[in-house]
């Protein structure tokens, strides 16, 4: 059986392998990412270790660049089988097949988003001396929300 596994590992990094394992990933045979930002995203098989018998196998997420533990029906593979490098390798011989980042989850409170939070659109930046960038554009938006003064 560890033989069989470590062709199998060389086997998935050659052309019609690849192309094997591209019709798999499309199909979702391998799961999809437990994040909610991920949207569903199909998740590729990755070990930790090229030595038999070390971890078992997991899965890389393309979007967010992170491994997870599979589901459970493959939790009795060795991870030795997939190899460390089968989804980087995937991912540059398919790069249509690379998702973009996820979306950057903007914090709000009851709807608005909120300011000066770190991330947020109206975070006051800093260049490397220490000042500030954009100033300038956070204080043309606060004058904007001001309401005129009526006079009588």
């Amino acid at each position: 059986m560890d033989l069989y596994g470590l062709i199998h590992a060389r086997f998935i990094i050659s052309p019609r392998g690849l192309a094997m394992m591209k019709d798999k990933f499309m199909l979702g045979n391998f799961g999809y990412c437990p994040r909610v930002l991920c949207e569903r995203q199909n998740v590729l098989p990755i070990g930790v270790s090229e030595e038999l018998s070390t971890s078992r196998v997991k899965v890389y997420c393309p979007r967010c660049q992170d491994v997870y533990l599979p589901r459970q029906k493959q939790l009795d593979i060795d991870g030795a089988y997939f190899g460390t490098s089968f989804p980087h390798i995937f991912l540059k011989t398919y790069p249509d097949q690379s998702p973009l980042g996820p979306p950057k989850f903007i914090p709000k409170i009851y709807g608005f988003k909120i300011f000066g939070m770190r991330g947020s659109k109206y975070e006051l930046k800093y260049d490397y001396a220490g000042k500030p960038i954009n100033e300038e554009e956070i204080r043309k938006v606060l004058k904007k929300d001001k309401p005129e003064k009526m006079s009588l």
